[in-house]
């Protein structure tokens, strides 16, 4: 089968050889785009070329997918897909057989592991320590010894139970946490306790962690706002690995000022980058990470694995691997 690749993720050395070797080797034709990004997180371009392709690989401009009748698979480089989340979009696809997929498995292992991390760091003060080596440099024993908790038995309430919460539960197993997942619709494969999202104020005063994993909609903008951080007791740890639009960080920053929320560790903001003078920057209790917790020295090499995988099953015309459409 004789397949053209339209591709506009800039990819690193090495990742690149390894797409364009094995795309050869399939005898596949590539397109690059004419403007490309080595950020999974830049919205694509519209490219007068993706025309000529089978398949779109990175982030392809919506209305670009949508207008080319050649299209059959859009295999995108993020786990995120929000922009190509719209009823416009899916009818479109849908109509037309295109098959979307996206990276989860990429992207949820290091994410997990990030905000365990993050978890592992907050209970044990580490931040706190970090600070006091950089100056004043105090040998605070007593005070520390007393202070500092324990991840083992904790109440984990995670936002949203994917492929992130379903790893980061893996990861908490040696701990025996009590895993609590919030999800709109409770597919009842969990294994986990599992409630709705209309029903998340009644766990969220059980939390010891609140893990927030929830993508960018409609639905999800400001779940976490007032009302959401007056249901935790005091001394809750807040994360968010999810999407930044998903808090209001007016309400965090109160939530943290006030002692409601004792700790927070943020890799998702919004916007982003996070400008230099946000009072979230300054905040003591407030940890910020640039959208890292996705990341891994491998990242693109195992990005292009991850399609070459799917590409042999769309060859085969096996069912594709995080299809999302």
């Amino acid at each position: 089968m004789s397949l053209t690749v339209w591709a506009n993720h800039e990819l690193r050395p090495g990742a690149r050889e390894l797409f364009y070797d094995s795309l050869a080797r399939l005898g596949c034709r590539l397109i690059q785009a004419e403007k490309s990004s080595r950020s999974v997180l830049t919205p694509g371009e519209p490219d007068p070329s993706l025309a000529s392709a089978d398949i779109a690989y990175g982030q392809p401009a919506p209305e670009d997918v949508l207008r080319h009748s050649r299209l059959r698979w859009v295999a995108l480089s993020t786990a995120g897909y929000a922009r190509y989340d719209t009823a416009a979009f899916r009818s479109g696809v849908s109509t037309r057989q295109i098959a979307v997929t996206n990276t989860s498995q990429v992207f949820a292992g290091p994410c997990a592991e990030h905000m365990l991390a993050a978890m592992l760091a907050l209970t044990r003060e580490l931040p706190k320590y970090v600070i006091n080596q950089a100056g004043p440099r105090e040998w605070n024993y007593l005070e520390g010894r007393y202070s500092i908790g324990l991840l083992t038995g904790a109440t984990v309430v995670m936002l949203g139970y994917g492929s992130i919460g379903r790893r980061l539960t893996e990861l908490l197993a040696p701990f025996r946490c009590r895993v609590i997942g919030v999800r709109r619709t409770p597919q009842g494969d969990e294994g986990i306790e599992i409630v709705t999202d209309s029903e998340a104020a009644t766990v969220l005063p059980l939390a010891d962690h609140v893990v927030n994993l929830l993508p960018a909609s409609n639905a999800t903008h400001h779940f976490c706002n007032a009302g959401f951080f007056a249901h935790l007791r005091p001394g809750t740890f807040f994360y968010n690995v999810g999407r930044g639009s998903t808090v209001d960080q007016d309400a965090l920053l109160a939530a943290l000022r006030s002692g409601r929320v004792s700790g927070a560790y943020l890799d998702a903001l919004d916007p982003e980058p996070l400008p230099p003078g946000h009072p979230l920057w300054a905040e003591p209790h407030c940890h910020i990470t640039p959208h890292v917790g996705g990341g891994q020295k491998m990242q693109d090499e195992t990005l292009v694995r991850h399609f070459l995988t799917n590409l042999g099953h769309f060859i085969k015309g096996e069912p594709l691997v995080d299809r999302v459409m």
